[in-house]
């Protein structure tokens, strides 16, 4: 984040806030900005599919897709979200770079970890807010289980993916190798993550992050 980017403006407080990513055994932390103006969603307790979706099962997952075809775009049908998504690796300080909040309607994929699609847990990352306005992962914290996840790739295959859980997990409470890792060996899994919980004037930092995982149980072409 430029140095523009952390000055205040007006009164409002920017902030640093942690992703919490663990990939390959390591601690890896970005950031994000906001003062908390927009009463950003918060989910509170963990909701948890359970294999369930109004009493019906979730889809049965989908065979990893072959290929390492790169994502291009998401598309979150219930939350209105349609956005491009680029790659991202880390930052100086050995943090994920997350997309610049001129971009805040971008979607970061963690380019070293697996394509989404591809056997293993894909990590996408994106701001709630910026100092201005809503975000494009600004409703994140709402997601349900048996949510529809479309990520197109360079390829033209769309890899679509099911909600199976959404998390608000507390900064104290993290446990990376349990939020981060793989849930089932030989799946293809999403996690979307975002900052949540509520706004620390105090540590100018939110206090929880919001992860959404999910799995893959279908593909077509565009």
């Amino acid at each position: 984040m430029s140095e523009e980017e952390r000055s205040t403006g007006g009164g409002r407080l920017l902030t640093g806030v942690a992703w919490a990513v663990l990939l390959l055994g390591l601690w890896l932390w970005g950031k994000d900005l906001t003062d908390g103006d927009f009463g950003v969603p918060v989910l509170g307790d963990v909701s948890r599919a359970g294999g369930l979706v109004d009493g019906r099962p979730l889809p049965a997952a989908h065979e990893p897709l072959s290929g390492e075809s790169k994502p291009q775009r998401i598309e979150i049908e219930r939350l209105g979200v349609a956005a491009p998504v680029v790659e991202r690796g880390l930052d100086r300080d050995g943090a994920i770079d997350p997309p610049p909040l001129s971009a805040a309607d971008t979607v970061g994929w963690y380019a070293d970890g697996p394509v989404p699609g591809a056997e293993g847990a894909s990590l996408l990352v994106g701001h709630v807010d910026t100092e201005s306005e809503k975000a494009v992962f600004y409703g994140l914290s709402t997601m349900k289980p048996g949510t529809v996840v479309k990520v197109t790739r360079a390829d033209g295959t769309v890899a679509e993916f099911t909600v199976e859980e959404v998390d608000v997990v507390q900064r104290g409470d993290f446990d990376a190798k349990k939020v981060y890792g793989a849930r089932s060996k030989g799946r293809a899994e999403l996690r979307i993550i975002t900052c949540g919980g509520t706004f620390d004037r105090a540590e100018r930092a939110y206090t929880a992050n919001v992860v959404v995982s999910a799995y893959l149980t279908g593909s077509q072409r565009e």
